[in-house]
């Protein structure tokens, strides 16, 4: 398990490459990458967080998806500072004995990381500055893997 929060861009394909070769505990790989979209007149996004904390609060999660799926390794990247639209923000890979547990746990990391995760999003576009609040449908993604 590897969690690593950073400024500096990322190899999409040599991360996903590295996380794979030589694999032969696990029978599936799914790997995903967020990018930077652009929804009409963004110019930037600038992603705050708080160091350690929020490294720490990845492995949480990193290690509960390790916990509740059979999974032989996972890999979470999130990037911080300044972010253009088409750059790739985020990634997580996640390695299994079988597919549906690679899936699922992949998923689960995914909505936990844009509506938990602590980073601070700010979008800057032709009409100013605004912090990005969170939204009902990402909340609504993440009841899904409640345990209650």
């Amino acid at each position: 398990m590897r969690v690593r929060v950073q400024a500096e861009p990322f190899d999409f394909g040599a991360e996903c490459g590295a996380f794979a070769a030589g694999r032969r505990d696990a029978g599936a790989v799914v790997t995903f990458a967020g990018i930077v979209r652009d929804d009409g007149g963004l110019a930037r996004m600038e992603l705050e967080h708080y160091p350690g904390m929020t490294e720490k609060a990845l492995e949480r999660i990193a290690a509960e998806a390790m916990r509740r799926w059979s999974l032989v390794d996972c890999l979470v990247i999130h990037r911080h500072g300044p972010l253009m639209p088409g750059e790739t923000i985020m990634m997580v890979a996640t390695a299994a004995p079988h597919r549906a547990d690679a899936f699922a746990a992949a998923e689960f990391l995914m909505d936990y990381l844009k509506s938990r995760a602590p980073f601070w999003k700010k979008e800057f576009g032709a009409d100013g500055a605004a912090w990005v609040a969170a939204k009902d449908a990402d909340e609504q993604a993440l009841d899904r893997w409640s345990e209650d």
